[in-house]
C-alpha cells in the first residue's frame, strides 16, 4: 500500500494504490485521515475485516497521528516554523483532549504542558534490534535505513496452537530518525493472548508496555485484561466503544482491536492434532 497525504488543515489523502487493488479506494481520496477515516473503510470499499490489505488501511489514521512527531522533533529544533503545526490539526475539536487516555490525562506531563502553551517532545531510548538473525522468516524484507526525520512503524502478529487453545503475540514499535544518524523509540508495547477457538472469546489478554513517551502512559497497560470475556469476532467495534479514557492508550487499543483480524488467520495453522 502506498498511500499520499498533505497537511492541508489535517492530513488529507491526496492518493492511495495498494497491490491487490481494492474496489472502492477512491472514497478515500479527498478524506482527512484521522476522525471517520475507518468508518467509510468499512462503508465504502471491498476491503473486509481478517485479510491483510484490511489491516494496513487501518493503520492509516494512527500511522499519520503518530507521524506528527517528525514535524514536533523539527520544530522544537528549530528546523520548521512552528506556524506549520497549525496545519496537522484538522478543523473543528481537538483530536486530543483531556482525559482521552493515560497519557493525555487531567494533570499529567502532556496536559501541564499544553496548559502552559508549549508541546511536549520526548526522546526515547536508541532502536534495538527486532530482527533476530536466528530466524530469517520472522520478519518480511524490509526498506533500507530510515531517512533524516523519517518514521517507521513496526508490526508482528504470530499466532499458534496450544492445545485446544490459540495463543497469539502481537507486537508494536514507532520510531524515529534524528539527522544524527540516531534512531530512537516512541512507542514499544507487547501483547499476548489465549482465545478459546470453541465459543470465539478471549480468555486472557496481557500488554506489557516497553517504550512510552510520558511518566502516565504504562498506566494504561492494565486495561487489555478487560478484553477477557469478550467475542474475538466483533472485537474492533467492542474495544473502540468500551476502551476509552484515561485508563487506556489509544495506541495499545489499536493493537487490541487487531486481534480479531489475526484470529483470522486460524485457517492457515495445521489441524488440531497434526
Amino acid at each position: 500500500m502506498e498511500v499520499e497525504l498533505a497537511y492541508t488543515g489535517g492530513a488529507v489523502v491526496q492518493e492511495i494504490h495498494t497491490t491487490p487493488d481494492v474496489p472502492g479506494l477512491e472514497a478515500l481520496v479527498g478524506r482527512i485521515a484521522t476522525t471517520g477515516f475507518r468508518a467509510v473503510i468499512d462503508s465504502d470499499t471491498a476491503a473486509q475485516r481478517g485479510e491483510l490489505v484490511y489491516l494496513l488501511l487501518d493503520e492509516i489514521p494512527v500511522s499519520t497521528l503518530v507521524s506528527g512527531y517528525s514535524v514536533l522533533h523539527a520544530t522544537s529544533r528549530g528546523d520548521l516554523e512552528a506556524k506549520l503545526l497549525e496545519n496537522l490539526r484538522p478543523p473543528g475539536p481537538p483530536i486530543h483532549g483531556p482525559d482521552m487516555c493515560a497519557g493525555f490525562q487531567t494533570g499529567g506531563t502532556i496536559m501541564i504542558s499544553l496548559g502552559r502553551g508549549g508541546h511536549a517532545v520526548v526522546t526515547g531510548p536508541d532502536a534495538t534490534e527486532v530482527v533476530d538473525p536466528a530466524d530469517p522468516e520472522g520478519w518480511h524484507d524490509r526498506p533500507g535505513p530510515l531517512r533524516e526525520d523519517a518514521m517507521r512503524r513496526w508490526r508482528r502478529h504470530d499466532l499458534w496452537r496450544d492445545d485446544s487453545v490459540l495463543r497469539l503475540e502481537t507486537f508494536f514499535r514507532d520510531s524515529h530518525m534524528a539527522p544524527d544518524g540516531t534512531e530512537t523509540i516512541i512507542h514499544e508495547y507487547t501483547v499476548s493472548a489465549t482465545v478459546d477457538p470453541a465459543t470465539g472469546k478471549v480468555v486472557e489478554c496481557e500488554a506489557t508496555p516497553r517504550v512510552l513517551p510520558f511518566l502516565e502512559c504504562p498506566q494504561a497497560a492494565a486495561s487489555a485484561a478487560r478484553l477477557a470475556g469478550m467475542n474475538v469476532f466483533g472485537l474492533r467495534p467492542q474495544a473502540r466503544a468500551e476502551l476509552l479514557g484515561p485508563t487506556t492508550c489509544t495506541h495499545l487499543t489499536d493493537t487490541l482491536r487487531e486481534i480479531e483480524d489475526v484470529v483470522a488467520l486460524e485457517h492457515f495453522l495445521p489441524a488440531p492434532g497434526r
